[in-house]
């Protein structure tokens, strides 16, 4: 069971390993710029593995249970779904259901846990299998991995990265629970931190926090929603950007101080932020430099849009505050 692109290198690794009798997956879904039908990654690429698909509208159906309760699974292999099991379908599986998620837990349970760990300018992160219960990432351990979380990553790399560490580990749990040694770790339930799903609004970049924050914001949500600012009433979203100094700028939080190279230096709250590559409203992506260049906005502040959009300060609230 999986739904983006994060789930394709585990489809692949368990279809090597395990006799894969059904892929589960959300339904087609509007996409791109046409806005048409198009299915999940992991539909598309169990497709292309010959596996069946099923695209269930709700998992609460009683005829979904019926289907795979029919198959009489030993396990059920959960990645990135997309929808929360209920205790019945959890015991549909002889043998339980082991999950795939991109944090090191008890950190980051929820639906963004690579986001979360860059926002909060962490240096590394890993992922974890685990046995699922009836909890949003609380069931038993069974492996880790670490990983370094580098300089240039964002959101969209360091997924990457993550589902290519995970894949195998998923792999090769599903294998250990068939022959009866996967181990469970419990986790302290009151331990740990919730990252929860992301807003658009969360992408509004904050130029009152310091370089060091802002650029941390900025790479979390790079590709989605977009770190995103507003120079002149019109959007600009930063693609790429580095803090460059933490020395006070003697200027305006957001004030557009000048080029350097093909970069664009903004002040923030404290420091100043490069930005390298950024995408203007209604245009494609370019250096920073030339953009700035031809919109004449050394000088200029940018803003944040409105005070609405502004994304929340990056906390992991404690379990029992994510189950209230």
């Amino acid at each position: 069971m999986g739904t983006p692109e994060f789930a394709v290198p585990a489809l692949e690794a368990v279809a090597e390993r395990c006799d894969v009798v059904r892929v589960v997956t959300q339904p087609d879904r509007p996409r791109g710029r046409g806005r048409q039908l198009q299915p999940s990654a992991v539909a598309a690429r169990a497709s292309a593995l010959g596996l069946p698909v099923e695209k269930p509208e709700s998992m609460r159906a009683p005829e979904v249970s019926a289907a795979l309760a029919a198959l009489a699974p030993e396990l059920f292999a959960v990645v990135a779904f997309g929808a929360i099991l209920s205790p019945g379908l959890l015991a549909i599986p002889k043998l339980g259901s082991i999950n795939l998620h991109g944090s090191l837990l008890p950190a980051h349970r929820g639906a963004s846990p690579v986001q979360r760990a860059l926002w909060n300018g962490e240096p590394w992160t890993g992922v974890t299998t685990l046995w699922m219960d009836e909890g949003i990432d609380t069931g038993d351990a069974i492996m880790q991995r670490w990983a370094p979380i580098a300089p240039d990553d964002d959101a969209g790399s360091l997924t990457a990265k993550l589902a290519a560490l995970g894949a195998p580990l998923l792999a090769e749990s599903l294998t250990l629970a068939h022959a009866g040694r996967a181990p469970r770790h419990p986790q302290d339930r009151a331990a740990g931190s919730y990252a929860g799903k992301l807003a658009k609004a969360d992408g509004a970049i904050d130029w009152s926090l310091d370089a060091v924050t802002v650029w941390n914001h900025a790479r979390a949500v790079t590709p989605w929603p977009g770190a995103t600012t507003v120079c002149d009433g019109r959007s600009v979203r930063v693609a790429r950007c580095a803090p460059v100094s933490l020395l006070p700028a003697d200027a305006a939080p957001g004030t557009v101080l000048g080029i350097e190279g093909k970069a664009l230096r903004v002040a923030c709250g404290r420091g100043v932020l490069a930005l390298a590559r950024v995408r203007p409203e209604g245009r494609a992506e370019m250096d920073a430099a030339d953009w700035a260049r031809g919109a004449r906005v050394v000088g200029a502040t940018m803003g944040d849009g409105s005070d609405a959009e502004r994304p929340p300060a990056p906390r992991g609230g404690n379990v029992k505050e994510a189950h209230a």
